[in-house]
């Protein structure tokens, strides 16, 4: 299935949530992204990588993942970046989320749902370090309408590192 036009309602609404949500996570708003903008049914992926030949595919590791939350585990962090002892994130970084590319596609069985892809950047610095950590990647989404209003119900991150130069993965996507 074809994506829908940049010009459609839906994809304008799915700009705009995402747009949303970039924001709030750079500003470390992250208790306010998880309560308006995630489901409680969340599916929340980083797969892992291995470079391997084209034949065998992309190079994602089934059920094996760097992350692998739903909303507990996701409320957790964010419950844990709140307290003084989120020692990996206090100070916490200057994170920059730059999304683009974004396609969206209605689904065929449940007018509820929009899967969305898009393309991330992360780019991101600690403390007085000089060089920056860039972390990009494809993101694959499901955003349901909820009460009226988007919320995410699965994110699969698909970065495009087989190895993560990060001292923590202590950041959202």
């Amino acid at each position: 299935m074809r994506p829908l036009s940049t010009g459609s309602p839906e994809h304008v609404e799915v700009v705009d949530f995402l747009h949303l949500e970039a924001e709030l996570l750079d500003d470390l708003r992250e208790r306010e992204w998880l309560s308006e903008m995630v489901s409680k049914d969340v599916v929340y992926q980083l797969p892992v990588r291995e470079t391997v030949e084209r034949a065998r595919g992309r190079g994602f590791i089934p059920d094996t993942y760097h992350l692998n939350e739903d909303y507990g585990s996701l409320n957790a962090k964010v419950a844990r970046n709140e307290t003084s002892f989120a020692w990996a994130e206090d100070p916490p970084s200057r994170i920059r989320h730059f999304v683009t590319n974004v396609r969206v596609r209605r689904d065929e069985t449940d007018a509820d749902l929009l899967h969305v892809r898009s393309n991330v950047l992360v780019y991101r610095t600690r403390q007085d370090q000089t060089n920056p950590q860039i972390l990009s990647g494809e993101r694959a989404d499901t955003l349901r309408r909820e009460d009226g209003r988007l919320r995410l119900l699965r994110r699969v991150v698909l970065l495009d590192l087989t190895v993560i130069g990060t001292h923590n993965l202590a950041l959202f996507f």
